[in-house]
């Protein structure tokens, strides 16, 4: 793994247990920043000095700068204790999780965020991963970090080098990671309120291709018509990562919020469903998480066959021919933009996770959105 990347060799060596204080002292020229920031929230460092078994993701005073170059406004926000004590809250994992017991098989464990910040059973959730040989950390709209870790008394600190982003509701996260039509629909359909209030859910989110791909049926639908379709794409009470889809039983039969059920598949390390395949997996929500399929699925189709050689599926609506604008984006605009980091399902090598041309609104103005 490249554990040295960040941080200089005196602290990669510093592998001693030792105390918070001591260890954030002992790295000033690197974590000063962090260290500064703890001070405003002196409830939360007690509570981290006096924990055990935890894990701790601290933001590179590189990390903060990148941040504050990318959204200015999120020096105002970490001003305030509340927010700023959700956002560090989001760094902190229960357990012990050394950089080295990261695996290709990503998992998600629970972090100190709680309500009102998160709406899921537990706690909010990280992903962590190894991709291309390298320990990474996977928050909100799927934003990566790069880590590196160090023991003190508590348990682990990772150095890392981005500001992790709190997840944000499925609506917003929809508009901010180009799912434009799935937000504008859910607007039209008044399902965003709904949605974003849910408990444990996972989406199955079309792309905006997938909604092109039928446009000529977006005028003809309902409101109702429209909603039925939305929560045909909804599995409430449960948050399906894509390592349990994977491993499940295949196929695999899920009751959606519609009523119907949908048929989840694995085919050579990629998942379907119905005739729809996940694109992008594992995008954290504050309610669960979302999953970007290519189609947009039809409950009145429930039979509808994958073809897993094609690069893309036929659309599961009869009749339907696709337009050139994304239907249901009038009056959707994105606050920032986000790039979903792109991870294989699969365990293999991924392919280059973008960072370039991401907008960063920071774990900050996330929360700043329950005020």
């Amino acid at each position: 793994m490249h554990l040295s990347r960040l941080l200089p060799l005196g602290f990669v060596a510093s592998v001693s247990a030792q105390a918070l204080s001591a260890v954030l002292s002992t790295n000033n020229a690197t974590l000063s920043t962090l260290s500064s920031l703890l001070a405003t929230v002196p409830d939360l460092v007690q509570t981290l000095s006096g924990a055990q078994n935890i894990t701790i993701f601290a933001p590179s005073n590189e990390a903060f700068s990148k941040l504050l170059a990318r959204n200015p406004r999120s020096a105002e926000l970490m001003r305030n204790p509340r927010l700023l004590t959700g956002v560090l809250q989001y760094h902190v994992l229960v357990g012990r999780t050394p950089a080295s017991e990261f695996s290709t098989t990503p998992k998600f464990p629970i972090t100190m965020l709680t309500a009102p910040f998160a709406n899921v059973t537990g706690g909010q959730k990280l992903e962590i991963a190894t991709v291309n040989n390298t320990a990474m950390i996977f928050s909100g709209y799927k934003q990566a970090a790069v880590v590196t870790d160090v023991a003190f008394d508590g348990g682990i600190i990772h150095v890392v080098d981005t500001v992790l982003t709190v997840p944000a509701t499925p609506g917003q996260t929809a508009i901010n990671t180009g799912l434009t039509s799935l937000a504008g629909a859910l607007t039209s359909a008044q399902l965003a309120d709904g949605l974003n209030a849910l408990v444990d859910v996972t989406i199955f989110a079309p792309s905006n291709d997938a909604f092109e791909a039928i446009g000529s049926a977006a005028g003809t639908l309902d409101t109702q018509a429209l909603a039925n379709i939305l929560a045909y794409h909804v599995v409430s009470g449960q948050v399906r990562f894509s390592p349990d889809l994977l491993t499940a039983a295949n196929p695999l039969s899920v009751l959606t919020a519609q009523g119907g059920n949908i048929t989840v598949r694995r085919e050579n390390g990629q998942l379907f469903v119905n005739s729809a395949r996940v694109l992008i997996a594992d995008i954290l929500t504050t309610n669960g998480v979302v999953h970007v399929i290519d189609n947009v699925l039809n409950p009145s189709n429930t039979t509808a066959t994958l073809n897993a050689a094609a690069t893309t599926q036929a659309p599961a609506f009869s009749g339907v021919t696709s337009v050139v604008d994304s239907p249901f984006t009038a009056g959707i605009v994105p606050t920032t933009t986000f790039i979903p980091a792109t991870v294989p399902l699969n365990k293999g090598v991924a392919a280059a996770i973008p960072t370039a041309a991401i907008l960063l609104a920071g774990g900050a103005a996330m929360l700043a959105a329950h005020f």
